[in-house]
């Protein structure tokens, strides 16, 4: 398989868990408002009904294919290059876009391991470096037909299937809209220093820690650069979660952001 069609559903609608997943992450996009908040978004509930390594957001700009482009992870991945790579992309990426339009604008899956004939694009070659072998991709499009925003799911092995397809294509449109919103509401030459009294909520100490969870580092590895151990670094993570009133580290990064204690 390289890029092929994905059948999104079975005709059935979704069972009670999906349903209460599915409401409960509309009502989690209608409070996106900014990148951080769109970040805690996708990289935390929206992992229940869309499992990815990486998400890339494409928004079309002008009446080419020209993209703005955007990656959100919590792995230890740093989605920068993707993004870029995505906008250079003379291949995977305009394929991907062609087989989506031409199934009805349906998710189309495309694998970027060993045999597929994109295997040796650089994106290919970076998805697969990260172990997220398998894409599920879908988008959007305007009144006229065209695209208007696409949205790549970097997924392991296995993780996708038609029924993620059928997820996907019922949450995209709300993804869509969220991060509309960010690109819309991000205030021009915002303040990337802490805000006022911000930075007073963790030690020292906890704020370097969190700047390495950010990094997607673990807490193995954190107790290797900074020379504690595991279990110390531990206990710090959770007087961070504790401290900024969150349940995971992805929300725990989402909320330094928001407090500017972290910094893009």
């Amino acid at each position: 398989m390289d890029v092929t069609a994905a059948t999104t559903s079975d005709g059935s609608l979704p069972d009670p868990l999906e349903l209460e997943s599915f409401m409960l992450n509309i009502d989690a996009s209608l409070r996106v408002h900014a990148r951080h908040q769109f970040f805690t978004w996708t990289q935390g509930l929206l992992q229940n009904l869309v499992k990815h390594e990486l998400l890339i957001c494409a928004l079309r700009n002008g009446e080419s294919l020209l993209f703005h482009v955007d990656g959100f992870a919590t792995s230890p991945v740093e989605p920068a290059p993707f993004s870029e790579m995505f906008r250079r992309d003379t291949s995977l990426v305009p394929h991907l876009i062609k087989t989506w339009e031409e199934n009805d604008f349906k998710p189309v899956f495309c694998e970027t391991g060993a045999g597929s004939q994109f295997a040796q694009t650089p994106l290919a070659r970076e998805l697969v470096r990260i172990g997220a072998n398998v894409a599920l991709a879908h988008g959007t499009y305007d009144v006229f037909g065209k695209l208007a925003s696409f949205f790549v799911f970097a997924c392991k092995p296995g993780a996708p299937s038609p029924r993620q397809a059928y997820l996907a294509e019922l949450v995209v449109p709300f993804v869509h809209l969220a991060w509309l919103r960010t690109q819309i509401n991000r205030p021009a030459g915002q303040a990337t220093g802490a805000a006022p009294g911000s930075s007073a909520l963790l030690t020292p100490r906890e704020q370097e820690i969190l700047r390495w969870i950010h990094l997607g580092k673990s807490n193995i590895e954190i107790g290797a650069i900074l020379g504690i151990s595991p279990l110390t670094v531990k206990n710090h993570v959770q007087k961070i979660l504790r401290k900024l009133n969150v349940q995971n580290r992805a929300q725990a990064v989402g909320r330094g952001l928001a407090l500017r204690i972290l910094t893009l």
